[in-house]
């Protein structure tokens, strides 16, 4: 865990290092709704195994958990609030970093796909990887997105067509993306857990839960779309 400046004072954040000497691109990892999970570090150190210089932030760091996670949903309700600022400086801080090539890239998981959506029009990022997320309002603003590699179950009953609707605003902006909705998994299919599930309610009722087969070819296109458009 590293400390790194932000506006509303000092964030927290987990930084995975590539091996050898760099510099390497960047990529801003947004955790999902349970937090700096095992899982959410598992998925930075494989960006960083892969040659990417890795910061997640710790979102649910200011203040008690409850009145985090709450304030947290707020700013990406809102698109402005601590939570936004903490990963807009996660970015400027890897990009400003000595190790990095400049180029930065964000990835999200569920609600963390959510703030990937709404920060990759901003123009600050180079690539973005929104997987099963949302952004709440209007999606028009994603066709001046950066290059965009979405993921998405088509049995989530939480998120009903929003592949379809990613990808047609993506194409209406003329923006690289690649975005698939996977047939036979829902929610969360890329977040390994571990056993028991800290959801187990949630994977009867919405289809949360882990597949592998699914994981791993969206981690192929994911990579393989960062390397054209970060790692190049």
């Amino acid at each position: 865990m590293i400390d790194y400046p932000a506006p509303a004072g000092p964030a927290h954040g987990y930084l995975s290092v590539p091996e050898g000497d760099g510099p390497w691109p960047g990529v801003v990892v947004v955790q999902d709704i349970l937090g700096m999970t095992t899982d959410i570090k598992r998925i930075s150190d494989r960006f960083a195994a892969n040659g990417y210089l890795t910061l997640t932030p710790a979102l649910y760091q200011r203040g008690p958990k409850v009145g985090c996670v709450v304030s947290t949903i707020r700013s990406l309700v809102t698109g402005k609030g601590a939570a936004v600022n903490d990963l807009i400086a996660a970015r400027d801080h890897l990009a400003g970093d000595e190790h990095c090539t400049g180029k930065v890239g964000v990835v999200g998981f569920c609600m963390g796909g959510g703030f990937t959506l709404l920060l990759a029009p901003r123009g600050i990022f180079d690539a973005a990887a929104p997987n099963y997320g949302v952004k709440p309002g209007d999606l028009s603003a994603l066709r001046s997105s950066c290059p965009m590699v979405a993921s998405y179950g088509a049995k989530d009953r939480t998120l009903p067509g929003a592949a379809a609707k990613v990808e047609a605003v993506l194409t209406e902006g003329g923006v690289p993306h690649d975005v698939k909705e996977y047939p036979d998994v829902g929610h969360s299919f890329m977040n390994d857990w571990g056993f028991p599930s800290p959801m187990p309610v949630l994977e009867r009722v919405v289809g949360f839960n882990y597949s592998e087969p699914e994981a791993e070819d969206a981690w192929g296109r994911i990579l393989a779309f960062f390397t054209e458009h970060l790692a190049r």
